[in-house]
């Protein structure tokens, strides 16, 4: 009888977890159904929300999603949103049809700080490949330390080679804690003052619109150091959109 009734609640409970699975599976694709359905129909707005509550929360994207975002933020005529969402498609997905996309925004708005280069294009592929890259020089350096303790038992390992190892291990460490290309930033609202100091008493520089890139030099307090037309100047942090 107690067999009997085992038997019965395992076959209960392997349909329960097949029952739970179905939904589980639906209600992750859920939010990005709904956002893809949404802007189906063309309620932009409506979609965006969703997209955003996806982007925000789960912090996962497609890159289909980004394109959409794009799409709606430039309807929107939210050119800030529309760069930084190109971008972010860009850095994932490195292709020059999307730089050619961004450049006729930047021109037809009269944007500045998108004028892209093939150094540029090697940064993003850089930036794209830097983990893998890191991954790669560990390892080989164990296999370095691992093969070098076997020889050493055999052959005594030569100052050249010493000296050779050390410099790799530095370049490791430089790679980890210093390689940087530098950071970028979009003006996020209109009408934003440029100082060419940090303080709010300091010259006035400029008034710069939503829209143009910078480059993010150095900061201080609720202060970013950028370049601005090729001098140094400063504009409040929450008026700036950081690239990833």
């Amino acid at each position: 009888m107690q067999n009997t009734y085992l038997k019965y609640l395992s076959i209960f409970f392997v349909f329960f977890v097949i029952s739970l699975q179905p939904t589980y599976s639906q209600e992750n694709r859920n939010p990005i159904t709904i956002a893809d359905s949404l802007f189906n129909q063309k309620q932009y707005t409506e979609a965006l929300a969703q997209y955003e509550k996806i982007l925000v929360n789960q912090q996962q994207y497609s890159p289909s999603m980004l394109l959409k975002m794009a799409f709606i933020k430039e309807g929107l005529r939210d050119y800030t949103g529309t760069m930084y969402y190109l971008h972010l498609y860009y850095s994932k997905t490195p292709n020059r049809a999307v730089l050619r996309k961004m450049e006729d925004l930047a021109q037809s708005h009269q944007l500045t700080g998108y004028e892209y280069s093939d150094l540029q294009f090697f940064k993003t592929q850089f930036n794209k490949f830097y983990l893998h890259l890191l991954e790669g020089m560990l390892l080989l350096a164990v296999v370095i330390i691992t093969l070098t303790t076997f020889r050493r038992k055999n052959k005594p390992i030569s100052n050249n080679f010493k000296i050779g190892f050390t410099l790799y291990l530095a370049f490791i460490f430089y790679y980890i804690n210093f390689l940087d290309f530098g950071q970028e930033g979009i003006i996020r609202y209109n009408r934003i003052p440029v100082m060419s100091a940090p303080s709010a008493g300091a010259t006035w520089l400029a008034t710069a619109n939503q829209g143009h890139k910078l480059k993010l030099t150095g900061e201080k307090d609720i202060w970013y150091e950028v370049q601005w037309k090729n001098q140094r100047a400063y504009i409040r942090k929450q008026n700036i959109l950081v690239l990833p």
